[in-house]
Protein backbone atom coordinates (compact mmCIF):
# COMPACT_ATOMS: atom_id res chain seq x y z
CA UNK A 1 0.00 0.00 0.00
CA UNK A 2 1.64 3.16 -1.04
CA UNK A 3 0.71 5.90 1.49
CA UNK A 4 0.81 9.62 1.25
CA UNK A 5 -0.36 12.72 4.02
CA UNK A 6 -0.40 15.58 5.41
CA UNK A 7 2.34 16.90 7.59
CA UNK A 8 1.78 19.89 9.60
CA UNK A 9 0.34 21.50 13.12
CA UNK A 10 -2.46 21.21 13.74
CA UNK A 11 -4.04 19.56 11.20
CA UNK A 12 -7.65 19.28 12.55
CA UNK A 13 -8.86 22.66 9.83
CA UNK A 14 -7.22 20.23 7.28
CA UNK A 15 -9.70 19.07 4.26
CA UNK A 16 -6.87 16.83 2.58
CA UNK A 17 -7.71 13.26 3.80
CA UNK A 18 -11.11 13.84 2.88
CA UNK A 19 -10.35 14.87 -0.54
CA UNK A 20 -8.18 11.86 -1.34
CA UNK A 21 -10.47 9.58 0.60
CA UNK A 22 -13.17 10.43 -2.13
CA UNK A 23 -10.76 11.06 -5.11
CA UNK A 24 -9.39 7.22 -4.24
CA UNK A 25 -13.17 5.79 -4.57
CA UNK A 26 -14.59 7.95 -7.44
CA UNK A 27 -10.88 6.87 -9.49
CA UNK A 28 -10.89 3.26 -8.50
CA UNK A 29 -7.57 3.80 -6.71
CA UNK A 30 -6.44 0.48 -3.91
CA UNK A 31 -3.19 0.78 -3.67
CA UNK A 32 -3.01 4.27 -2.16
CA UNK A 33 -3.90 6.16 1.54
CA UNK A 34 -4.08 9.13 2.94
CA UNK A 35 -2.89 10.25 6.54
CA UNK A 36 -2.73 13.22 8.39
CA UNK A 37 0.48 13.10 10.14
CA UNK A 38 1.09 16.02 12.86
CA UNK A 39 4.35 17.04 13.50
CA UNK A 40 4.77 20.22 16.17
CA UNK A 41 8.13 20.52 15.01
CA UNK A 42 10.22 19.98 11.42
CA UNK A 43 13.14 18.49 13.31
CA UNK A 44 10.89 15.60 13.80
CA UNK A 45 10.90 14.85 10.01
CA UNK A 46 14.20 12.88 9.06
CA UNK A 47 13.32 10.24 12.04
CA UNK A 48 9.29 10.20 11.18
CA UNK A 49 10.36 9.53 7.57
CA UNK A 50 12.63 6.64 8.13
CA UNK A 51 10.30 5.15 10.36
CA UNK A 52 7.30 5.30 7.66
CA UNK A 53 9.18 3.34 4.38
CA UNK A 54 5.54 3.19 2.52
CA UNK A 55 5.57 6.96 2.36
CA UNK A 56 5.83 7.94 -1.11
CA UNK A 57 4.79 11.80 -0.90
CA UNK A 58 3.48 14.35 1.35
CA UNK A 59 1.45 17.58 1.49
CA UNK A 60 2.80 20.18 3.97
CA UNK A 61 0.80 23.15 5.32
CA UNK A 62 0.84 25.60 8.41
CA UNK A 63 3.40 26.37 9.86
CA UNK A 64 6.22 24.09 8.43
CA UNK A 65 5.68 25.32 4.78
CA UNK A 66 9.52 27.33 5.12
CA UNK A 67 11.36 25.39 7.87
CA UNK A 68 11.05 22.76 5.53
CA UNK A 69 13.36 24.02 3.26
CA UNK A 70 16.80 22.90 4.65
CA UNK A 71 15.76 19.11 4.99
CA UNK A 72 15.42 18.63 1.27
CA UNK A 73 17.54 17.69 -1.55
CA UNK A 74 15.83 19.37 -4.33
CA UNK A 75 13.80 22.14 -4.65
CA UNK A 76 11.97 23.24 -7.93
CA UNK A 77 12.66 27.13 -9.14
CA UNK A 78 9.06 27.91 -8.23
CA UNK A 79 9.34 26.82 -4.37
CA UNK A 80 12.82 28.39 -4.32
CA UNK A 81 11.49 31.74 -5.68
CA UNK A 82 8.01 31.51 -3.72
CA UNK A 83 10.49 30.42 -0.94
CA UNK A 84 7.95 27.92 0.63
CA UNK A 85 6.80 24.66 -0.42
CA UNK A 86 3.80 22.58 0.04
CA UNK A 87 4.23 19.09 -1.89
CA UNK A 88 6.91 16.58 -1.01
CA UNK A 89 7.65 13.54 -3.15
CA UNK A 90 10.26 11.01 -1.93
CA UNK A 91 12.58 8.67 -3.55
CA UNK A 92 14.45 5.98 -2.15
CA UNK A 93 16.42 3.84 -3.49
CA UNK A 94 20.24 2.13 -2.24
CA UNK A 95 21.89 5.10 -2.01
CA UNK A 96 18.99 6.66 0.45
CA UNK A 97 16.20 8.64 0.87
CA UNK A 98 15.55 11.51 -1.35
CA UNK A 99 12.91 14.36 -0.62
CA UNK A 100 11.87 16.60 -3.39
CA UNK A 101 10.14 20.12 -2.86
CA UNK A 102 8.04 21.44 -5.14
CA UNK A 103 5.20 24.72 -4.53
CA UNK A 104 1.24 23.07 -5.88
CA UNK A 105 0.05 26.80 -4.46
CA UNK A 106 0.94 28.79 -7.24
CA UNK A 107 -0.79 26.48 -9.71
CA UNK A 108 -4.01 26.29 -7.05
CA UNK A 109 -4.38 29.95 -6.90
CA UNK A 110 -3.42 30.85 -10.48
CA UNK A 111 -6.36 28.98 -11.83
CA UNK A 112 -9.00 29.43 -9.30
CA UNK A 113 -8.49 33.33 -9.81
CA UNK A 114 -7.86 33.11 -13.00
CA UNK A 115 -11.20 33.12 -15.01
CA UNK A 116 -12.29 36.06 -12.45
CA UNK A 117 -9.98 38.41 -13.41
CA UNK A 118 -11.02 41.87 -15.40
CA UNK A 119 -8.78 44.38 -17.03
CA UNK A 120 -8.76 46.68 -14.02
CA UNK A 121 -7.44 44.02 -11.48
CA UNK A 122 -3.82 45.07 -12.41
CA UNK A 123 -2.50 45.91 -8.64
CA UNK A 124 -3.87 44.05 -5.36
CA UNK A 125 -3.29 44.24 -1.47
CA UNK A 126 -2.30 40.59 -0.32
CA UNK A 127 -2.99 40.29 3.38
CA UNK A 128 -0.67 38.48 5.15
CA UNK A 129 2.83 37.53 4.95
CA UNK A 130 3.21 33.58 5.71
CA UNK A 131 3.99 31.01 3.04
CA UNK A 132 0.45 31.33 1.11
CA UNK A 133 1.20 34.65 0.77
CA UNK A 134 4.37 34.01 -0.83
CA UNK A 135 2.82 31.88 -3.53
CA UNK A 136 -0.23 34.29 -3.98
CA UNK A 137 2.34 36.94 -5.11
CA UNK A 138 4.33 34.64 -7.11
CA UNK A 139 0.90 33.67 -9.15
CA UNK A 140 0.31 37.73 -8.97
CA UNK A 141 3.51 38.17 -10.89
CA UNK A 142 2.88 35.35 -12.94
CA UNK A 143 -0.43 37.39 -14.12
CA UNK A 144 1.35 40.45 -14.82
CA UNK A 145 -0.47 42.21 -11.66
CA UNK A 146 1.34 44.38 -9.20
CA UNK A 147 1.05 43.92 -5.24
CA UNK A 148 1.34 45.26 -1.80
CA UNK A 149 1.15 42.94 1.03
CA UNK A 150 -0.15 44.05 4.41
CA UNK A 151 1.40 43.13 7.36
CA UNK A 152 0.07 43.22 11.51
CA UNK A 153 3.66 43.77 12.31
CA UNK A 154 4.19 47.67 12.35
CA UNK A 155 8.27 47.23 12.41
CA UNK A 156 7.83 45.32 8.98
CA UNK A 157 9.15 47.86 6.25
CA UNK A 158 8.12 46.10 3.47
CA UNK A 159 4.82 45.76 3.94
CA UNK A 160 1.67 47.85 4.84
CA UNK A 161 0.52 47.84 7.96
CA UNK A 162 -3.68 47.44 8.40
CA UNK A 163 -3.62 51.32 9.68
CA UNK A 164 -2.02 52.45 7.04
CA UNK A 165 -4.63 51.13 4.42
CA UNK A 166 -6.86 54.49 3.59
CA UNK A 167 -9.67 54.64 1.16
CA UNK A 168 -7.73 55.13 -2.06
CA UNK A 169 -5.34 52.35 -1.47
CA UNK A 170 -8.87 50.23 -1.36
CA UNK A 171 -9.82 52.35 -4.42
CA UNK A 172 -6.45 51.77 -6.17
CA UNK A 173 -6.46 47.97 -5.59
CA UNK A 174 -9.62 46.61 -6.57
CA UNK A 175 -8.31 42.72 -5.78
CA UNK A 176 -8.05 41.81 -2.73
CA UNK A 177 -6.61 38.41 -1.41
CA UNK A 178 -6.61 37.37 2.56
CA UNK A 179 -3.66 34.46 2.95
CA UNK A 180 -4.32 35.08 6.98
CA UNK A 181 -5.84 32.51 8.89
CA UNK A 182 -8.57 35.39 10.16
CA UNK A 183 -12.06 34.22 9.73
CA UNK A 184 -11.09 30.49 9.88
CA UNK A 185 -13.09 28.38 11.57
CA UNK A 186 -14.14 28.53 14.73
CA UNK A 187 -12.81 32.25 14.69
CA UNK A 188 -15.67 32.84 12.47
CA UNK A 189 -17.02 36.16 14.26
CA UNK A 190 -13.32 37.90 13.03
CA UNK A 191 -12.14 39.73 9.60
CA UNK A 192 -9.23 41.65 8.47
CA UNK A 193 -9.36 44.89 9.78
CA UNK A 194 -9.29 46.97 6.27
CA UNK A 195 -12.24 49.45 5.86
CA UNK A 196 -14.66 47.71 4.15
CA UNK A 197 -17.00 50.99 3.51
CA UNK A 198 -14.73 51.52 0.32
CA UNK A 199 -14.63 48.50 -1.35
CA UNK A 200 -17.64 48.34 -4.49
CA UNK A 201 -19.00 46.71 -6.90
CA UNK A 202 -15.38 46.51 -9.10
CA UNK A 203 -13.77 44.62 -6.50
CA UNK A 204 -12.87 40.84 -5.92
CA UNK A 205 -11.97 39.40 -2.93
CA UNK A 206 -10.29 36.10 -2.91
CA UNK A 207 -10.26 34.22 0.71
CA UNK A 208 -7.35 31.32 1.13
CA UNK A 209 -9.40 30.10 3.86
CA UNK A 210 -12.23 27.25 2.79
CA UNK A 211 -13.89 26.61 6.52
CA UNK A 212 -16.37 28.13 6.58
CA UNK A 213 -17.47 28.12 2.86
CA UNK A 214 -18.29 32.08 3.34
CA UNK A 215 -16.14 34.34 5.63
CA UNK A 216 -16.80 37.35 7.31
CA UNK A 217 -14.57 38.89 5.20
CA UNK A 218 -16.07 37.83 2.28
CA UNK A 219 -19.74 38.20 3.35
CA UNK A 220 -18.80 41.75 3.76
CA UNK A 221 -17.24 42.18 0.21
CA UNK A 222 -20.16 40.44 -1.02
CA UNK A 223 -22.84 42.86 0.54
CA UNK A 224 -20.81 45.81 -0.65
CA UNK A 225 -21.34 44.30 -4.43
CA UNK A 226 -17.65 42.54 -4.82
CA UNK A 227 -17.20 39.71 -6.29
CA UNK A 228 -15.90 36.64 -4.27
CA UNK A 229 -14.26 33.30 -4.31
CA UNK A 230 -13.19 31.00 -1.31
CA UNK A 231 -10.17 28.71 -1.18
CA UNK A 232 -11.77 25.40 -1.87
CA UNK A 233 -11.22 25.39 -5.58
CA UNK A 234 -7.39 26.17 -5.11
CA UNK A 235 -6.93 23.44 -2.56
CA UNK A 236 -8.34 20.70 -5.15
CA UNK A 237 -6.14 21.82 -7.82
CA UNK A 238 -3.34 22.02 -5.83
CA UNK A 239 -4.01 18.11 -4.38
CA UNK A 240 -4.37 17.04 -8.01
CA UNK A 241 -1.07 18.81 -8.72
CA UNK A 242 0.47 16.99 -5.82
CA UNK A 243 -1.26 13.48 -6.87
CA UNK A 244 0.29 14.14 -10.35
CA UNK A 245 3.89 15.15 -9.08
CA UNK A 246 3.78 12.20 -6.62
CA UNK A 247 3.11 9.35 -9.57
CA UNK A 248 5.19 11.10 -11.96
Amino acid sequence: MRLFGLIGYPLSHSFSADFFKKKFTIDNINDAEYRLFPLNSISELPEFISHTPDLHGFNITIPHKVTILPYLNFVSKVAKEVGAVNCVKIERDATGIKLFGFNTDVHGFRESLFPLLKPNHYSALILGTGGGAKAVGYSLLELGISYMMVSRKKDDKSCLHYSEITKEIIKDNLLIINTSPVGMYPDIENAPDIPYEFIGRNHLLFDLIYNPAETLFLKKGREAGAVTKNGLQMLELQAEKSWEIWNS
